[in-house]
């Protein structure tokens, strides 16, 4: 069996890119106790706050937050930190090379129901070490990420991570504690017959995603000629996981329900850890038209329409938007 940290070692990662990792993934273990607990813990429930996204907070969220952030702000090669949950971003260590950036409980609405959640991360470079960081130092575009991942908490809790050009997945040992290699090189089917979507927001998409759906739905008896199977968690990371394990298509499209938001993901700590997870699994990941890992961020808090999976339907929604004439 090989553990994380032996991968680790023999990794092309830098020291300090797998020591940033490691704290990442121990606190991960933290998180895994609690929710194996649940309510004996008292995190289950609303923590009575809101985020900076205007979402209300589970007690949880905001636990996993603080336990992420004290950790990553003690790791001396972390020169910054940026959370979901958080208005602006918050400095560590100055001398620090690494910017991490996390959601610290995606799919926090599952947790009162004990179904899957996770939590996703994004490791960059700095760039002006020896000073302290701020907001701007952590826009850089997707594909400047060093490393990406999830831990995703489940039935049991399973580490995704890209550090080179592939995808490896390990499983906790509830034995030893210790995260083991399950997955050398986890690779995504081109084509699907499974597609993630929350439909209850058919009415505010854009008419090329309602003409998608329109053909999945018609399947067999429509232009697609075969018919196709809708899966929704509920939780980017539950949704993103079963894509690595056995292939599909996973959407959070542009909608006009809110007017001021392109789409309801986060591109710097949900969008790109993704896309960069999935690309490097074979898949293909845009904001409907163009690579999420190219998109030049504004705002760390900045939101995209997002469609990742199987490469080929990705692309047959890409040439869908790039064709449609307005009526």
């Amino acid at each position: 069996m090989t553990t994380l940290a032996q991968y680790l070692n023999t990794s092309a990662g830098s020291p300090a890119l797998n020591d940033v990792i490691t704290t990442v993934t121990d606190v991960g273990k933290t998180i895994s106790q609690l929710l194996r607990k649940g309510a004996l813990a008292d995190i289950l429930g609303e923590a009575g706050n809101q985020n900076v996204q205007g979402e209300d907070q589970k007690k949880l969220d905001v636990l996993s937050n603080d336990l992420l952030l004290d950790a990553l702000a003690k790791n001396t090669h972390c020169a910054g930190v940026a959370s979901e949950e958080l208005d602006d971003a918050t400095p560590a260590n100055a001398d620090g090379s690494l910017l991490v950036l996390f959601d610290p409980l995606d799919g926090s609405s599952n947790i009162d129901i004990n179904m899957a959640v996770g939590t996703i991360f994004s490791i960059l470079p700095y760039q002006r070490q020896g000073q302290v960081s701020e907001n701007s130092d952590f826009l850089q575009a997707g594909n400047q990420q060093l490393a990406a991942g999830y831990l995703l908490y489940g039935t049991s809790t399973v580490l995704a991570l890209t550090i080179t050009d592939k995808v490896v997945m390990f499983s906790l040992d509830p034995d030893t504690n210790d995260y083991v290699l399950i997955e050398e090189n986890v690779t995504i089917n081109v084509d699907t017959s499974e597609y993630a979507i929350n439909a209850s927001n058919y009415r505010y998409w854009r008419e090329p995603m309602q003409q998608y759906i329109d053909e999945l739905i018609a399947g067999e008896s429509g232009v697609r000629g075969r018919d196709f199977n809708t899966r929704w968690v509920a939780a980017m990371v539950g949704d993103v996981h079963r894509i690595l394990c056995r292939g599909g298509l996973f959407t959070y499209p542009f909608d006009t329900k809110y007017a001021n938001k392109a789409g309801k993901l986060r591109l710097m700590y949900e969008a790109n850890p993704m896309s960069l997870l999935i690309e490097r699994a074979g898949g293909g990941a845009t904001d409907a038209v163009n690579r999420i890992l190219d998109i030049e961020p504004t705002d760390i808090h900045q939101r995209v329409p997002v469609v990742l999976g199987s490469k080929n339907e990705v692309d047959y929604v890409k040439n869908l938007h790039l064709n449609y004439v307005e009526k």
